[in-house]
């Protein structure tokens, strides 16, 4: 059985690259995470994604995402534990809903190397689980490079480096003292950076990219800072969800 973890891109379905077109063409079965009512909008744009490129006969296997602790007092721990619940509930519903010799496939935003927990799931899953399966991974257009591009920047200066870092990793620096010329940003619902960046720093940040209720905001930090705020509240009011990244960059 041949199992595929499909890079899609940040959302926008021409940002797709052709060796995904072709993945999703010849595959039979779809695995879905359901995270429920409130990312019906990110559901919806999977779906168009399968209507564009799968082939007639296709299945689509929903399986009900289990509960997370999102304030646990071991937040690694608990990471794992969900992991071990997600890997039990896709090795019954690919034993249940894929025959032998079918292809089945993870759709995964932006690329699956970047910040997703998908592959070490089917990790798990090839190791753990009963199940005889040929991994093979097709890459994506990264929230990363959507964000620099939608703002027409270069990610950095000439010859300096790039750090790709979350929201809790950079609430461990001291305040005004960037570790990185420039830092990419992911998964910060806190907006650490009002906390942690200079007065001359400056931000790049990006919210739902790709999709037409994409917004950009840039400047200095001091400056912008509120209204990146007031735009993340009202966009996941508007839409139930914020996939959001930013660029950091020391001023």
């Amino acid at each position: 059985m041949t199992l595929r973890v499909i890079g899609v891109g940040p959302g926008d379905p021409r940002q797709i690259t052709l060796e995904a077109v072709d993945a999703i063409g010849v595959t039979d079965v779809f695995l879905l995470l359901d995270k429920g009512s409130r990312v019906a909008q990110l559901t919806a744009a999977r779906q168009e994604f399968l209507d564009r490129y799968a082939a007639d006969g296709h299945r689509v296997v929903v399986v009900d995402d289990p509960p997370r602790d999102r304030a646990p007092d071991d937040y690694e721990a608990e990471v794992r534990r969900w992991h071990r619940a997600r890997v039990d509930a896709l090795a019954a519903a690919i034993t249940d809903s894929v025959d032998d010799g079918a292809a089945c496939a993870f759709l995964v935003w932006g690329d699956p190397a970047l910040y997703d927990s998908t592959l070490r799931l089917v990790d798990q899953l090839v190791d753990g689980a009963d199940l005889d399966l040929a991994v093979e991974v097709i890459p994506g257009v990264t929230s990363a490079s959507a964000l620099t591009a939608a703002h027409r920047i270069v990610a950095h200066d000439i010859g300096e480096p790039v750090v790709l870092t979350t929201g809790r990793r950079l609430a461990q620096q001291t305040a005004g003292a960037v570790d990185a010329p420039n830092q990419i940003v992911m998964l910060d619902s806190h907006l650490t950076f009002r906390e942690t960046a200079g007065l001359d720093d400056e931000i790049y940040w990006g919210a739902n990219l790709g999709t037409p209720q994409q917004i950009l905001i840039s400047g200095r930090v001091r400056d912008v800072a509120d209204q990146i705020d007031e735009a993340r509240t009202r966009l996941r009011a508007e839409t139930g969800w914020v996939m959001d990244i930013y660029l950091l960059r020391r001023g």
